[in-house]
């Protein structure tokens, strides 16, 4: 048994007894916010809104800056400021850290991670996610000035892999550069003690490693599906991505 592998079975182990509230607390919420993460924007949750919007949800994707936590997290509260009634928060990939930070709002009743972090309040992330296989992604990061964005061959193979080729061309084109230092920054906040949680592994992640998306799930105690995708799930598998929210607005 790799050293990597016997952590991540002894973490799940660990905090399999503590995490967030059950999922059947949920209450029914009426609105819906969506994180996105690094390098993509908004428009990656395109097939889920429109999902959820006919499911009479009134829905809002985050513009989200990916220039610090503060920053990405001051432009989620923004948008949750806004909502009338409870309201699902739901985060993808790097957006999940956000989700965590931005979740204490009184307004947001359940907090959904699609193949997310989600950190503890002051964990350093990188030191974590350093204990779990290094993803084939990581190779095609490139850096300019400080800012990141990845390269096309491996956005199109490793970031959505699994998503239709013509779709994944248009992810790589949408994709937004992020800021290098984003992703050692460190939360204040857990939501997940406090909140019902849902989460969707993304069983052929190239990107976050799929074991520690588990070890994420189990301590939280969320309500988790494993979906057969790659990271961008919520585009190659975005009924069940929206299911998974609409369960989580007490939908379903």
């Amino acid at each position: 048994m790799s050293v990597k592998f016997a952590f991540a079975v002894a973490a799940l182990s660990a905090f399999g007894a503590c995490g967030s509230v059950a999922w059947a607390d949920t209450v029914e919420a009426k609105n819906v916010v969506l994180v996105h993460g690094a390098w993509a924007d908004g428009s990656s949750w395109a097939e889920v809104i429109a999902r959820l919007q006919a499911a009479g949800l009134h829905v809002t994707a985050v513009q989200n800056p990916l220039t610090t936590v503060e920053d990405s997290v001051e432009a989620t509260r923004r948008i949750i400021a806004e909502q009338d009634g409870p309201t699902v928060l739901a985060g993808h990939s790097w957006g999940g850290t956000v989700v965590s930070e931005a979740g204490t709002d009184p307004k947001v009743s359940a907090l959904v991670y699609i193949a997310a972090r989600a950190p503890d309040a002051g964990e350093d992330f990188v030191a974590l996610s350093g204990k779990f296989p290094t993803m084939p992604v990581r190779a095609g990061v490139q850096n300019h000035n400080g800012w990141t964005v990845i390269g096309e061959d491996a956005f199109l193979n490793y970031f959505a892999n699994g998503v239709p080729h013509d779709k994944a061309e248009v992810l790589y084109a949408e994709q937004a550069p992020t800021q290098a230092s984003l992703f050692s920054g460190k939360t204040t906040a857990a939501a997940w003690h406090s909140k019902p949680v849902f989460y969707a592994v993304a069983k052929q992640d190239l990107t976050i490693s799929p074991d520690l998306e588990r070890f994420l799930a189990k301590r939280m105690n969320a309500d988790t599906i494993e979906v057969d995708g790659g990271h961008m799930i919520m585009v190659s598998h975005a009924e069940e991505v929206a299911d998974l929210i609409l369960k989580a607005a007490g939908r379903k």
